[in-house]
């Protein structure tokens, strides 16, 4: 795997060896000892799977401490904007985020440690998008911040008419 860093200490982009031929390609999503070696230690406890349509936005989700999560994201079809925002207080970087397109094509992952607010946005017709948690969801913990805050001026590279959100999702807080 090749590590690509960011411009936000701890959130890397992972690129997979990709191994293809005429019969299609293969190649290791996810090597605890390879993760650890090159990015760090943790231990995945959940693996969740959404499918979305085109212009759906998720997020900016986060859960509060003690249940934060860091999070391995990737795309299993179709295609997105993956945004990650520094929530963590007294960090140098607070209120910032790095945005990168994941897809099936590319195959990229992006590793978004504990103290990050997460969200995408659907770019292709459908995408099905996989992330891997290294702590339960405890509902009672869960927050959020607005897709639109005007401070952080996310551009999700959607038309605006076209965004769809849930109605939760609507009226989260600002930053």
């Amino acid at each position: 795997m090749n590590i690509l860093k960011t411009d936000i200490e701890g959130v890397v982009i992972i690129e997979p060896r990709v191994f293809g031929d005429e019969r299609g390609y293969f190649f290791e999503s996810y090597s605890q000892r390879e993760f650890e070696e090159k990015v760090c230690r943790t231990c995945f406890v959940q693996d969740n799977e959404s499918k979305s349509k085109y212009g759906v936005v998720r997020g900016l989700h986060f859960q509060r401490p003690p249940f934060e999560q860091a999070k391995l994201v990737r795309v299993i079809t179709g295609r997105v904007l993956d945004v990650a925002v520094d929530i963590r207080e007294g960090s140098p970087t607070y209120g910032q985020y790095v945005s990168t397109e994941l897809s099936c094509e590319n195959k990229r992952q992006l590793f978004i440690p504990r103290g990050f607010a997460h969200g995408f946005a659907v770019l292709s017709e459908e995408v099905i998008f996989q992330y891997k948690c290294d702590n339960y969801y405890v509902p009672s913990y869960e927050g959020a911040i607005r897709w639109d805050d005007p401070k952080l001026a996310i551009d999700w590279m959607l038309p605006w008419e076209d965004i769809i959100l849930s109605e939760k999702d609507k009226n989260n807080p600002l930053l």
